[in-house]
């Protein structure tokens, strides 16, 4: 598309009687617009897309400055941006972007509303009776004057001004500089053979410009549907709550450390801008796969669910009233069967009195020892290590059995039940912690679905590894170092040192800096995690970006 605009812009100049005459003439200037096309096809940025839009259209029609703005309805106020200036007499002078009304009262906005090119042979002796007029405040902060003036729209393909480039003062010669002495002498007016390249060129700019913002919005489109997919991980797992903001922001600022490391073998590894972008969004995404694990375990604080031990607490007290309700008809049926043992008011220590008293002593017995159980059950419920003897008191609750209020003799807990309780460290059980695994998986199979750039189509392989271990022993696939993309080394990293300092985790605590250091080190040197990268990460402090120091450290966890 640019090179056939290109072409077409040099059939116009051909066509047109105030064309270059010579042979070697047109050559130059059809390999000068075929540039111009290919270099405004190339940029992405659009502030060096509109300074190259205005630097070629003053090269081609040799102009002494210029301006390009931009029309800008974002908040419903239609009003123009004045973008870029470039002057080559006051190259010194410095402009900064501001907005100005859209009205048919300044050249820029006249252009701009009608799609009518104004070619000013002088700026400063307007015609009477037209509606718009020359603002010369630009020329008295500068010490300059405007005289010659070619504004032109930039139209895109649907015919929608998008932008106005304006150009001022074109000379009699490229190397000259105008001043407000001079410049009757040294400028001269815009023909039309130039009105009509530039106008052509503009339109071919307004397409560049339009392409530009369509990479943009899709940029932006892109953040917010990031964003939004950390908020649903979040929304599901609240305990983590900016962990993937987190782990972003360490895995970024430790990127960058990892490019400006020049010595040992961190300065052959080296992340393109394409690949920072990359990494971050796989950062941000690589928990993704949480919407994928049932909610109870994601947000699973103890051993037992909260309902679970709901329903136990329910069964002990289930026992102990039909311990009572035993008693109490134990010493109605000694009452009935020993009419000759009741006492009347003037005895003391008989038989009947003692049976009662035993019974109830046995009924306090069993009692106590229900809550030793109970109180010994909730102790183990907790996410911490118990030791063996507790541990083997648990097991002691096997062989307990109540009878169910249909008749039915049930164990007081099951063998579900125990199996969870048994737990030796943290709240998962082994089928539980599989669920949390698959995670990674369910995030790699979300985010390959996705029709990702060239740029951004590593992101699914490097969130995919974010557990694999250098030595093998990750999950899920157990990859090795060699097949560890270096990206994901550097999250896996961040995202260790997240999980242990966070400290919105209600299961455990957030550890100080130099523990939760001393223990990534234990993952290096076990060849679990990149050594290189983790000595940077220490060196650099890396986690500084998170207002962590290792100077001040705040009980708990670290500030």
């Amino acid at each position: 598309m640019p090179e056939q605009m290109s072409r077409k812009c040099v059939s116009m100049v051909l066509d047109n009687q105030a064309r270059p005459q010579s042979a070697a003439g047109r050559t130059e200037l059809i390999e000068q617009l075929l540039d111009i096309g290919a270099a405004l096809s190339s940029s992405s940025d659009l502030g060096e897309l509109l300074n190259l839009i205005l630097s070629k259209s003053r090269e081609i029609t040799c102009s002494d400055a210029g301006s390009v703005y931009l029309v800008d309805s974002s908040d419903g106020y239609p009003k123009l941006l004045f973008k870029v200036a470039q002057n080559a007499s006051r190259p010194n002078v410095s402009f900064r972007e501001f907005a100005i009304p859209l009205t048919r009262q300044s050249l820029a906005g006249y252009v701009a509303l009608t799609g009518e090119s104004l070619n000013l042979s002088d700026a400063y002796a307007l015609p009477s009776g037209v509606p718009y007029q020359l603002d010369r405040s630009f020329d008295r902060d500068i010490d300059y004057h405007t005289r010659s003036v070619l504004v032109l729209p930039m139209q895109n393909r649907q015919g929608e001004i998008v932008g106005v480039v304006q150009l001022i003062n074109r000379k009699v010669a490229p190397d000259v500089a105008v001043t407000a002495e001079n410049v009757r002498e040294l400028t001269q007016p815009y023909s039309e053979w130039e009105e009509r390249i530039v106008r052509s060129l503009a339109s071919q700019a307004a397409i560049s410009i339009e392409r530009n913002q369509l990479q943009e919005n899709i940029k932006q489109l892109f953040e917010g549907f990031v964003k939004a997919s950390v908020q649903v991980i979040e929304a599901r797992d609240p305990c983590t709550s900016g962990h993937s903001e987190r782990v972003a922001a360490l895995t970024v600022r430790l990127c960058e450390e990892i490019n400006s490391a020049t010595a040992g073998p961190l300065g052959a590894v080296n992340f393109s801008d394409r690949q920072m972008q990359e990494i971050r969004y796989a950062a941000m995404l690589h928990d993704f796969g949480k919407v994928g694990v049932p909610e109870a375990i994601l947000v699973k604080e103890k051993k037992l669910y909260p309902s679970q031990l709901e329903v136990i607490r329910h069964r002990f007290a289930l026992v102990r009233r039909t311990l009572e309700l035993e008693c109490a008809q134990a010493k109605l049926r000694y009452w009935l069967e020993h009419p000759a043992h009741r006492p009347d008011a003037s005895d003391s220590g008989c038989p009947c009195q003692a049976q009662m008293e035993q019974l109830d002593a046995g009924l306090q017995k069993t009692v106590e020892e229900l809550d030793y159980y109970w109180n010994l059950l909730v102790e183990a419920n907790e996410p911490s290590i118990l030791a063996e003897k507790p541990l083997a008191k648990i097991k002691e609750l096997c062989r307990y059995t109540y009878r169910d209020v249909d008749g039915q003799t049930k164990p007081l807990i099951s063998s579900g039940e125990m199996a969870q309780l048994m737990v030796l460290k943290g709240t998962l059980t082994d089928e539980e912690r599989s669920a949390i695994e698959s995670h990674v998986t369910h995030t790699y199979e979300f985010l390959k679905r996705i029709p990702w750039t060239k740029d951004l189509q590593d992101i699914p392989e490097i969130a995919y590894g974010h557990h694999e271990k250098l030595d093998g022993t990750g999950y899920p696939r157990q990859l090795h170092q060699s097949e560890i993309p270096v990206q994901t080394q550097v999250i896996t990293i961040a995202d260790i040192y997240d999980a242990l300092t966070a400290g919105d985790r209600p299961y455990k605590r957030g550890l100080p800096v130099r523990e939760a250091l001393d223990i990534l080190r234990q993952e290096a040197a076990s060849h679990k995690i990149n050594p290189e990268f983790l000595e940077l990460f220490e060196r650099r402090q890396v986690f500084s970006v998170l207002g962590h120091t290792l100077e001040v450290e705040l009980s708990g966890g670290v500030g």
